[in-house]
Parts: C-alpha cells; structure tokens; sequence
C-alpha cells in the first residue's frame, strides 16, 4: 500500500481544516484553546482522583490524549480527555486488577477503537435516534450542573459519590457549609459570564467586533482569580484543594502486569472501547449540530484508539471525547483542531511554568463557568416540545434523560436504542397493511368472487408484519388466491418463511396460488431462500396478468 493509498483511509480533519485558514481563525481557536485548557484543568485532575489514581495521570491525559485526537482525529472541534463516564469502570479495575493491568486494558482498548474505525464501524452511530442524543445530551447538562454545586456553593464535602442520589444526599447533608465568599464569587462570575455574552452579541455588528472575539470565561477567570488573590478571599481553590500542578513533563513506563490476572481483562477492555466510542462518537455527533459540520466517525475512531494505545504507557488513563469541554470549545469560538492542540499545550504550559500561578484559581468561578457551559449545551426546549411528538418518541427522550442522570449514560444509551427499535419495529409492522383488491379497479372480479380472492400488501413484509400473511391464510375461501407483492419493498427471511407457510396452507386447502410483481430486493430473496423454487407456474409479472390467470383457472389445471 503506497503513501496515497493510506491517506485515503486514515485522513485527518486537520489537514482540510487548514484549507483558507486565516490570522482571525488562528486567534479564536487560540482564545479558545486557552479556555478549554483551564477549564479542563481541575476536570482532568478530579477525574483521575475520583477513579482512584494521582492526579497528574488525569492532567497527562489530557495533554498527550487531547493532542493526539485533535490532531489525528475526524471532528474539527471535538476535544479528548479524560471523563466522568469512565470513573467507576477505572476505580473497578484498579480495585480488582491494579495500576498495571489497568494500563495494559486502556492500550488494548485503544487497539480495539482503532480496529472499529479501520473496519468503518463508527457509520453504526448514525442510526442512534435523535430522541436518545437529545436526552443523553440534556442528562450529562444536568449531571454536570449537579456536580459543580459544590464548588459553586463552597460546601465542605470530604468525599463526593459518583451517583445521583449519593450525590444529592451529601449536598443536602452539608448544605449548612455553604461559603458565602465562594458563593458570591461564583455568582458574580456567572453574571459576568452572561452580560459578556450579551454585549459581545451588541458589539459583534459594530467596529468593536474585535471584543466579542474575547472569550467571557476568559474574563470571568482573570477577575475571580484576581479577586481572590487581592482581598484573600477564603474560598477553595486548585491549590488548595489539589496540593498544586505538578511541574514535570510524564516519563514513559513499562507495566509489570501479571499474565494470570491480564487475561480477565477481556471484557473491562471491551467495556472501555464500547463506552470511549459511544461517548466519543455522539459528542461528534452533538458537536456537528452545534457548528453545522459533519465529523467522520471511523477516523475520530482510529485518532481514539492511537490515544488511548500511546497515554497509558505515560502515566495516562482512558479518554475519550468530552463534551463540556467540547461545547466549551465551541462556544469559545474554536473552529478547527488546532484549539483542541492548543488546549493540550495549554495544560503543558501550567505544568511546566505556570503551576505556583495556576494554583489561585478559585473552584467556585469554575464551577461558574461549567454551569453556564451545561445551561448552554442543554436543548431544554425539548421537553416543552415533547407535547408534539408521539408517545413513543417522548418515551425514548425522557427515559434517556432520567436514565443518563440516575444511573449512566451506558445504561441510558442501551436503553433509548432498544425503546428506538422496538419503536421503529412498532412503527414499520404498522404501515405494512394488506387489503382486498378493489372491485373498481378490475370490475370483472366480481363475476368471480366465489372462485378468486385476491389481496394486495403494501410496506414490508418482516417478522413484525407476518401476521398479515397468517390473517390470509384463515380468510381462505376460494380456490384461487391471488397475492400481489408488487408494494412490498422489502421481505425479511420470517416473511419469506410465512410466504412458504402460505403455499402450504394453499396445498393443504387444494387452492391455487398466483404471486404478483415480485421484483428487487423481494425477488432476490425468495431466490436466494430457495421459495423461488416453490412458486414455478405460480408467478405473474402484474395484476393484471394474475387476475386473467386466476380467472381463466379451473380446478381441472391443479391435476
């Protein structure tokens, strides 16, 4: 395979993205590499605790991890890292299997991800309905909005639960330790959050269009950073609550896992690659209706699966796409991947220069920032909408919704693509229909209505409508039935199973059966099932053409 050929398959969005990039490009996604860097700052560092490791194995994450999605990867915005979903499957397998094992699952995982994209396996991610991405995308809005009232109120919370109800209760039990520095901050960062968005918005058609291209979380940040370090304010912030940035680039290492617990890792590894794409792939999918783009999903697969195959052996756990930091990205005004880059060099510069600054960052204007950034994301019209869809769409949204915030977003996910087929089955049984032919159409019939039935299907004949051949066999009252096909766009093998129940019920029953414009895929079935075989002489190309054989036949012709 020559230099060509491989492009052909493995073809970053990077490289189209710098097709006509300008100066003015450049610096939004630098603005917004920049933002999302800090943001993800303490995200990547409490992920990392949170699944029972140091925290610079978050912050090398999403350095190495960060870089190498957006730079490889198939979406122009999409950033890599560590992430929430991943917590209790990490915590679990370091638990049962340790820190080795765990580095040797994350480097398989990422063979498998890399191996679904190269096989375009990632194109399944388009068939997710709309109702499932609505309701996963507004159940992570509001998990992230649970998780930041910590630091948005300054609760004192020594230990924070990983579930909804855990996590309700420890907010309700502590709620008496509200900060009202903290609080204060946090809701003077948020108002000056929204009122940067609403004059960048007035000033975006002025000559001062240059300030709305200042991102407001960037002022948000200097301004509670700046007035935390200025009057002292007795509020939490990365310093304190982390011990500081470690201030050292990852050094490559080597597991000493063991062969006699690494073979359990079978499904833990299957477990990281099925989540990391799903999570990856509908955040591409959320992020392109944001930004009016289309990612390519096998290659965002493949850039997965190279990161998270190369940050485990530096110190890294799994990552995957990340949708606050996404929409943060996007809202930022990032465009391309370089902000994505930009946003790994980032977290570089703070671990290697900036850490003793890095560490008066107050939590509360995060979670300020993180709240705006999930109000954002959320499609909240939705629900007020649900009122004009069918019952089993609403049903499919909100059991995503609930499911993504109580439980997890895999357990909402299985649960919404089930509720959507078991829908779409509902839905297509129930435009399959079959109905007598009309009299009208072919007045001749009449004459011989005790001598010939005839029935025309429409929609697809599969194993949600077989039933309407059955409904056939126990109306059987001629000896010749007449069945036209010519409607039918697809035949399953349950229907092909039910047309071949059916000329034996015609045997049985010494009724002579004529099949009507089977063509396309129908035909090629039956051909292919060997029922062809079964219908010679019992075949006519129209209607037309059937109803004339079937009312020139005599009982005679069947002997």
């Amino acid at each position: 395979m020559n230099w060509l050929q491989a492009t052909h398959f493995f073809r970053p969005r990077l490289l189209t993205s710098m097709e006509g990039y300008t100066r003015q490009r450049l610096a939004k996604d630098m603005g917004a590499g920049f933002t999302v860097g800090v943001v993800a700052l303490p995200l990547a560092m409490a992920f990392a605790i949170a699944s029972g490791l140091k925290p610079e194995a978050g912050l090398f994450t999403a350095i190495i991890a960060g870089f190498l999605i957006s730079a490889l990867g198939g979406s122009r915005v999409q950033i890599g890292g560590p992430a929430g979903a991943f917590i209790v499957i990490v915590y679990g397998i370091v638990e049962h299997y340790g820190l080795a094992n765990l580095i040797l699952a994350t480097a398989m995982s990422g063979v498998l991800l890399f191996l679904m994209g190269l096989f375009r396996l990632g194109n399944l991610i388009r068939f997710i309905p709309v109702a499932v991405v609505i309701g996963f995308t507004n159940g992570i809005a509001v998990l992230i909005m649970l998780s930041q009232i910590k630091d948005l109120l300054g609760l004192k919370v020594s230990s924070m639960p990983a579930d909804f109800f855990g996590i309700v209760n420890a907010l309700w039990q502590n709620l008496q330790s509200t900060n009202l520095a903290a609080l204060l901050l946090a809701l003077a960062s948020l108002s000056l959050l929204i009122g940067w968005l609403r004059m960048s918005r007035r000033l975006a058609e002025t000559r001062y269009n240059w300030i709305s291209m200042i991102p407001g979380s960037i002022i948000a940040l200097v301004f509670a950073t700046l007035a935390t370090w200025m009057l002292s304010l007795p509020v939490e912030t990365i310093g304190s609550k982390f011990g500081g940035i470690p201030a050292a680039l990852p050094s490559f290492q080597w597991p000493e896992f063991s062969w006699s617990s690494a073979r359990f890792l079978l499904m833990p590894t299957l477990t990281l690659a099925l989540l990391g794409a799903i999570e990856s792939l509908l955040c591409a999918r959320i992020a392109d209706g944001m930004i009016g783009d289309r990612h390519n999903p096998n290659q965002e697969l493949m850039a997965q699966g190279v990161a998270n195959f190369v940050t485990p052996f530096f110190g890294g756990m799994p990552a995957t796409g990340t949708i606050a930091r996404t929409v943060t990205n996007i809202k930022s005004g990032g465009s391309s991947p370089i902000s994505g880059m930009v946003h790994a060099l980032t977290l570089l510069a703070v671990v290697l220069v900036a850490a003793p600054w890095a560490g008066h960052i107050p939590l509360a204007c995060l979670a300020a920032i993180l709240m705006f950034v999930a109000w954002n994301m959320g499609e909240w019209r939705e629900f007020w909408h649900l009122r004009q869809y069918r019952l089993p769409y609403r049903i499919t949204l909100l059991a995503v919704f609930f499911l993504t915030v109580i439980f997890d977003l895999t357990v909402a996910v299985e649960v919404g693509l089930i509720a959507a087929c078991l829908t779409f089955i509902y839905r297509i049984s129930s435009l399959s229909r079959c109905e007598p032919v009309n009299q009208l159409d072919h007045p001749g019939l009449g004459k011989f209505e005790h001598q010939v039935q005839a029935w025309r299907l429409y929609g697809a004949l599969f194993f949600g409508a077989v039933k309407l051949i059955e409904e056939i066999e126990d109306k059987i009252q001629t000896p010749v039935l007449v069945l036209d096909l010519k409607n039918v766009i697809y035949i399953d093998s349950s229907g092909a199973d039910a047309l071949m129940n059916l000329i034996e019920t015609c045997r049985k029953k010494n009724t002579h059966l004529i099949i009507c414009g089977l063509s396309h895929q129908p035909l090629d079935i039956c051909r292919r099932s060997g029922l062809l075989e079964h219908l010679e002489g019992h075949l006519q190309p129209d209607l037309a053409t059937g109803l004339s054989r079937a009312v020139s036949w005599s009982p005679a012709q069947a002997r």
